[in-house]
């Protein structure tokens, strides 16, 4: 569920109209809904309050500083991939212990940031980097806590590309060498090696994928406490599903219904980690139509937002929902949605079904509040749109339109070409 609706007519935003923000701001843009942000966060707080578990948002699907704040409010904990994600996430608000630091690839500096700092843990995705971790918590005379990140390699049913359980992904360590780690703890004297880690992949709308993962991951742990293997967290991370065409994803409570019996009987702390549940669909794209070209072959809408803006379709095929701002009668014509940059790769839609739109008519691009500006980029030399949130019936602009002079920051000619 999200709160764009139409009213009269036009496409709202609770309680503003679409085309009230566009006129004020221009296009392209990005749109937010607090309200929608935050009723799924407090959806999935509610639904696993069993376990009381840290919710730490993942700040890759969106890294706005107002969405991050929103959610700290609520008493979110952050998630992150790089040291970027972590100054950011300080700067909110967030509090350290609630902090989980990922990425197959940190680097000495950002590690040890991240001690300083204080975080609650690294997921530690290989042994030279759980090595790295150690030698650099002895230098800086710190102990750090850390989980394992699992890979349990099974498949996921999402894309390719955003599937992670798998052995032939980067992600995480394999069991068995998981396990030699868990027994060779004496290796690793500033660094306590209290946690499990596990996310299989983005997009799932089925509970079966998690269960089977969790019930695998569980089973292991058990393994270990065997053995003597203390475990204290347990971080399932996230992976959930929203709708984008037809796809009939599982509801917080469904997720929770199914996978809480699991948890409860861990007894261990629970770290979750989910994104793009909570910020999917409170977000959309906005963009206008520049030309309507009919080549004979094809019916072309092009608009002013480019793969630069909104890379998903390109990127994954990814389908996203498109609606004119304004509702029309005009009868429904198959057309590709394309935008300006020069790439075949530059569309949103091909062979979709849309109301015939004239020039400057307003296009919403739905369910685009994650991965969308988090992957945008200035190819073509175009600057990135602004990002605004809603809330009630104000609106307010949260990452101002950049300038050609923002593009040109840093940049200068060699003294040999002077």
């Amino acid at each position: 569920m999200h709160d764009f609706h139409f009213k009269n007519g036009e496409l709202c935003c609770e309680n503003v109209k679409v085309s009230a923000v566009a006129k004020s701001v221009g296009t392209p843009f990005y749109l937010y809904s607090y309200k929608t942000l935050t009723d799924h966060f407090l959806k999935i707080q509610k639904a696993f309050a069993k376990v009381n578990p840290i919710v730490c948002f993942a700040m890759k699907s969106n890294g706005n500083l107002a969405v991050i704040k929103s959610l700290i409010d609520l008493g979110a904990g952050i998630d992150i991939v790089s040291v970027g994600e972590l100054k950011k996430a300080l700067i909110a608000g967030a509090d350290p212990k609630k902090i989980v630091f990922a990425s197959v690839g940190k680097t000495e500096e950002e590690i040890a940031f991240a001690i300083k700092t204080g975080i609650l843990l690294f997921n530690v995705e290989s042994e030279p980097e759980l090595s790295g971790i150690n030698r650099i918590a002895k230098k800086m005379n710190k102990t750090v806590q850390a989980a394992l990140r699992i890979n349990p390699d099974v498949p996921a049913p999402t894309h390719e590309y955003i599937t992670t359980g798998s052995l032939k992904k980067k992600f995480g360590i394999d069991l068995r060498t998981t396990k030699q780690i868990f027994k060779s703890q004496r290796k690793y004297p500033y660094v306590k090696v209290n946690g499990v880690h596990i996310h299989i992949g983005s997009q799932i709308t089925e509970g079966e994928p998690f269960v089977g993962a969790l019930k695998k991951v569980v089973a292991f742990i058990e393994e270990l406490r065997h053995e003597g293997v203390t475990i204290e967290y347990l971080d399932i991370g996230g992976g959930l599903g929203i709708i984008y065409k037809d796809e009939n994803p599982q509801t917080a409570q469904d997720y929770a219904d199914k996978i809480l019996p699991i948890l409860e009987k861990t007894g261990l702390k629970i770290i979750m980690e989910p994104g793009r549940f909570i910020i999917g669909n409170a977000g959309i794209f906005v963009t206008k139509v520049l030309y309507v070209k009919d080549n004979g072959v094809k019916k072309f809408v092009i608009v002013d937002g480019g793969m630069n803006d909104l890379i998903r379709p390109m990127l994954y095929d990814a389908y996203h929902e498109i609606v004119p701002v304004k509702k029309t009668t005009a009868a429904k014509i198959k057309v590709d949605v394309v935008g300006p940059i020069c790439e075949s790769g530059d569309f949103f839609a091909h062979d979709r079904l849309l109301p015939k739109v004239d020039r400057e008519a307003l296009l919403a691009i739905m369910s685009a509040g994650a991965y969308g500006y988090v992957m945008s980029s200035n190819y073509n030399i175009r600057g990135r749109v602004p990002e605004v949130m809603v809330k009630g019936n104000q609106f307010e602009v949260i990452r101002e339109r950049e300038s050609f002079k923002d593009l040109m920051r840093g940049e200068k000619l060699p003294k040999f070409l002077k």
